[in-house]
């Protein structure tokens, strides 16, 4: 049984998607999961109760955890490291290998323009270090023999249900025929991957037996498109005038006074100042077949 912790999201439903393709026995964990597959198990969990972790990992092989707490470093201190506590008690209990879905926000600020999987953990901001100390208990995990492996991913694009800041601040307002908008430096690279290609990552690290014990940067595009080309992009692909509003980071600040999702944003401003580059070379050794689409294809998708 493959488990999916946190269905339904920008991943999960891609990942149940993709799992198919290794097993029909898919198990989709969230409050109010929805069938992505016609075999999928359904499970309905509140996944901060350690009760309905251990039911839900209870019988599975393989658990991604892909889920997403509030966006706010508050509720990630007081969710995070708990959850990750019981899941790795679960997973150790149940004989479960695990694949956590991580982000880069762990890494030092002057890691930002190259990452590796060998980069500085040196997390300039509050959210960074609850990433950082979940990873060291994952580490502390594989280091007492439990199979554990991270996925780790950049910001991300795609189809469906995709809440990031270039969905939010370019995306969604080009659709609309408006400006598009961008905090930050819009002229440096930001390197994005593209949420199907991460999925079937995913599920490929998942299968690969000797993928676990180990950090892999998923597979993204190498393209060094600015935020201003992305912009170009989405709008001749939505065929909408193409205009990009800049606004310096300090307005994230301000703008947090009145929208609380503007306040976490600004602790993370750093990455949208200079250029943000993905270095997934070990995969793409390790997988050499693995097709990466590019940033046109993954666009086109969005309108098809």
């Amino acid at each position: 049984m493959h488990t999916i912790l946190g269905s339904g999201g920008a991943i999960g439903t891609p990942l149940a998607r993709a799992l198919t393709g290794y097993t029909k026995q898919i198990r989709l964990v969230a409050r109010n999961p929805q069938k992505v597959n016609p075999t999928d198990e359904l499970m309905s969990a509140d996944l901060t109760d350690p009760a309905a972790i251990d039911g839900a990992i209870e019988g599975s092989t393989v658990v991604y955890v892909v889920i997403g707490f509030k966006y706010s470093a508050k509720a990630w201190a007081h969710t995070w490291p708990p959850f990750m506590e019981s899941v790795l008690a679960s997973c150790r209990k149940h004989n479960a290998r695990l694949v956590f879905f991580d982000n880069v926000y762990l890494y030092a600020k002057e890691a930002i323009p190259h990452m590796t999987e060998q980069s500085v953990i040196n997390p300039p901001s509050r959210k960074g270090k609850i990433r950082a100390l979940l990873v060291s208990m994952i580490q502390k995990a594989n280091e007492q023999g439990q199979q554990i492996l991270i996925a780790r991913a950049p910001d991300f694009y795609g189809p469906g249900k995709v809440s990031s800041t270039l969905t939010e601040t370019v995306v969604k307002n080009l659709r609309k025929g408006k400006k598009a908008m961008w905090f930050g430096n819009p002229d440096a690279v930001h390197q994005f991957i593209y949420t199907p290609d991460a999925a079937r990552a995913v599920a490929l690290l998942g299968n690969t037996p000797e993928a676990f014990g180990q950090v892999w940067h998923l597979p993204t595009h190498p393209a060094p498109l600015t935020i201003r080309q992305w912009t170009t992009l989405f709008a001749g692909a939505f065929q909408t005038p193409d205009r990009l509003t800049v606004l310096p980071p300090f307005t994230l600040r301000v703008l947090g006074l009145f929208i609380p999702i503007m306040a976490e944003l600004s602790e993370m401003s750093y990455q949208n100042e200079q250029d943000y580059r993905f270095d997934c070379t070990k995969f793409i050794k390790a997988f050499p077949e693995f097709v990466i689409t590019t940033p046109q294809e993954g666009v086109k998708s969005m309108v098809d």
